[in-house]
Order: structure tokens, then C-alpha cells, then sequence
């Protein structure tokens, strides 16, 4: 039950109805293929087919790789049985992609912190699922394309959500071994390539998942900040990870080094933002940011937990992560109702922001955004590319 709960979760509710319609009957009407076109980025409702099956075909493909790569660790590494081997390898596989960060064992991937076998497959699966669909099924379809072609050309969308992914995995792991690495609670009782590899595993984790191979209860107040950041800011668009998206955060990122060096427009790779991409950038980190705070005051009030511990679970909670310092349970029902209404704002959010509830769109500014939706489009035509390119502006980023 529980892991079925978790692939529906990962799919998306709005992509799952489609999607077994689709396998049921073959054909989608066009009321179906409106939301998970919204839900998935994708450029235009003749692709909804396509990308629905996209998506069955990366899920499945991955967690069937990872599934089999972790039941032969368990069986023969871990000298389990058989059933139990490939049951535990499906279990993992699936909660790791989609992010849910589920295990079956009470401390998580605690008893695997030192197998490298069992722990890396688990965390790419993660980054995998953390970049999203509209990325993987790029990357795939670019692949292709540069085998018959040659050329390599990436979207600024999978490109800026590369970037940014990468640079957070290196700045979490070096920042989590620099904070913990002589902490005997966590890094500090193992070798250096063992604190390097739960270094980076903590970092990978941090954003989307919810697996933890050190205690997180025993992390320094420094790392647990530095954690929620982390979680914060989540995984790319139309994914499976919670936060404010990478997006949001490269926008933001680009508006304040355009600030400080005093540039009338803020620019991303060579394209100048759009005015409304980053008043839509600003409206989701500071909502976000609100609902943070309002969480945290109101679990304040029902816990005598340390600071830095409720804010780990209220982020935690709204980027959908999973990690807890092991306060959860302490809550009383407030508080846990707190968190689930919390995760349940986390989870839609990407969804149903308030900036696609309440935007309205004037017809020239409807055409400025649909000329250049391929910034954040990973699907669309050659005649839209140009004219991109032509405008310069990078009005169609997916910040949410």
C-alpha cells in the first residue's frame, strides 16, 4: 500500500488520471490533457501522449536498474534471502526516486553507511528523480539527437537545473564534512573516504530525500541550518522533490548579483530575465518563507525543543524531505497536524502557486510568453527557438 502511495506520489495525481486512461482505452481527451501538459512543463497538448509515456518509461526503467543493482547487494553483500533481497531492493528503488526517502528499516540507510553498493545507487536514483521529468526525458531525447546529428543543445531550463544541482551536491557535501567531520555522533567514527561518502550522501539527501545513513539527531545546530537551506531549496521543476524549486532559487540568485553589481537587467546564461519571472520568483520564496515561519512559531508554542530543531522540522516538512531530528514524534497532534498540512502545501505548491492562480495575462504579454516558453520548455519546435533567441528575454522560467 505504502509503495504504491509512493509512485502515485512521484507521478503526480494529475499525470497519473491521464496516464491510466491512457493505458485503459489509448486515447486522451483534451480535458485530460490539460493538467498534466501544467504539471509536467510540457510545451503543448499534442506532446501530452508522448510525455505521459516519457514518464512511465524513466520511472520505470530506473527504478527497475536501481531495483536489481540493490537485490543482488542485499542477497549476496548482505546475505539475504532471496524474496527479502528483491523485495527491499523495490521498496528503496522506488522511494528513492520519488523522493519519499521511505525504508524499512527504523534508522534508515544507518546499517549501510559503509557500504558505497547499496548507498550510491540509492542516492543517484534520488538526484535522478530530484531533476525532474522535463529534464531526464531532455537529456534522453537530446542523446539521441546528437548521435545522428552531432549537435548537443540544451534548453536553458535543463541547463540552469544541471548547473544549480551540481553546485548544491558539492556545496552541501564539502560544507557537511567541514561542520561534522570530528563529530563522533555523525562523520567523526569513520575514515576519510567513509566521511566523504556520507558527506555526500547527507548533501544529496538533504534536498529531496528523506534517507539518512548518520544520525541526523546528533548533527551540529550549524548543519542542521545548513540542512534546511538545502531543503529549502529543493529539486528542479515538475519533479519529484519538494522546496522552492532550483529554478526559483537560480532566479534569485541572478537578481541579487545583478544588484550588487549595479546592472539594469538581471541575465541567466546570456538571456536577460523577465520583470514577471522574477516578481514570480520573489512571490514563491517569500510565501514560502512565510509559511516556513508561521510553521516554526506555532510548533514553538507546542514544543520545548531547541530552535534549530523545530525549524529542521518545519522545513523538512514543507520541502517534503522526510529528515527529522526525531522530534516528530514528541509533537503533540497540533503539531504533527502542523506538519501534514505543511507537507500537503509542499507537495502542491509546484502545482498551484498563487502566481498561476492570480496572473492575469493581457494578450501582448500572452505572446511575449508564449515566444519564448522554450526557456523553460524541454520539447519544443525550431520556429519557437528563434524566436527566443531573437527577443533575448527569458520570460517563460519555471519557478515553481
Amino acid at each position: 500500500m505504502i509503495l504504491a502511495l509512493i509512485q502515485v506520489g512521484g507521478f503526480g495525481i494529475m499525470t497519473m488520471a491521464p496516464l491510466l486512461a491512457l493505458l485503459v482505452s489509448g486515447k486522451l481527451r483534451l480535458r485530460m490533457q490539460l493538467t498534466p501538459a501544467a504539471e509536467t512543463k510540457s510545451f503543448g497538448i499534442g506532446d501530452v501522449r508522448r510525455v505521459l509515456i516519457g514518464v512511465a518509461g524513466t520511472t520505470l526503467a530506473v527504478e527497475l536498474v536501481v531495483e536489481g543493482w540493490l537485490a543482488l547487494r542485499f542477497r549476496f553483500g548482505h546475505v539475504r534471502p532471496i524474496a527479502e533481497s528483491a523485495y527491499s531492493g523495490l521498496f528503496h528503488a522506488v522511494s528513492a526516486f520519488n523522493n519519499a526517502g521511505f525504508g524499512l528499516n527504523v534508522d534508515s540507510l544507518i546499517p549501510y553507511a559503509q557500504d558505497p553498493w547499496v548507498t550510491l545507487p540509492i542516492a543517484l536514483a534520488v538526484i535522478l528523480g530530484g531533476l525532474a521529468f522535463p529534464v531526464l526525458l531532455e537529456l534522453l531525447r537530446h542523446r539521441t539527437r546528437r548521435r545522428l546529428t552531432g549537435r548537443r543543445t540544451w534548453t536553458l531550463h535543463t541547463r540552469m537545473t544541471l548547473l544549480t544541482t551540481l553546485v548544491l551536491l558539492l556545496v552541501g557535501t564539502v560544507l557537511t564534512c567541514l561542520l561534522e567531520w570530528t563529530n563522533p555522533g555523525t562523520l567523526g567514527r569513520f575514515g576519510w573516504d567513509e566521511k566523504v561518502l556520507n558527506g555526500f550522501l547527507h548533501s544529496a539527501m538533504g534536498r529531496t530525500a528523506g534517507f539518512n545513513a548518520v544520525d541526523i539527531g546528533a548533527m551540529r545546530a550549524s548543519t542542521l541550518l545548513m540542512t534546511c537551506t538545502l531543503m529549502f531549496i529543493g529539486g528542479g521543476s515538475a519533479g519529484t522533490a519538494g522546496g522552492i524549486k532550483v529554478t526559483t532559487f537560480a532566479v534569485l540568485a541572478a537578481a541579487i548579483r545583478a544588484e550588487v553589481r549595479g546592472e539594469p537587467n538581471s541575465t541567466v546564461m546570456g538571456r536577460r530575465l523577465a520583470p514577471h519571472v522574477l516578481r514570480q520568483a520573489l512571490t514563491v520564496a517569500l510565501l514560502a518563507v512565510g509559511l516556513v515561519i508561521g510553521a516554526t512559531l506555532a510548533l514553538l508554542n507546542v514544543s520545548s525543543a531547541p530552535m534549530e530543531a523545530v525549524l529542521f522540522e518545519a522545513v523538512s516538512a514543507f520541502g517534503t524531505v522526510g529528515l527529522s531530528t526525531g522530534l516528530t514524534a514528541d509533537f503533540p497532534d497540533s503539531g504533527q497536524l502542523v506538519l501534514i498540512l505543511l507537507m500537503f502545501v509542499g507537495r502542491l505548491g509546484p502545482v498551484t502557486s498563487p502566481p498561476t492562480f492570480w496572473r492575469r495575462t493581457s494578450p501582448t504579454s500572452g505572446r511575449r510568453r508564449s515566444a519564448a516558453s522554450t526557456v523553460r520548455s524541454w520539447s519544443g519546435s525550431g520556429s519557437t527557438t528563434s524566436c527566443c533567441r531573437s527577443t533575448r528575454w527569458a520570460s517563460g522560467w519555471p519557478t515553481s
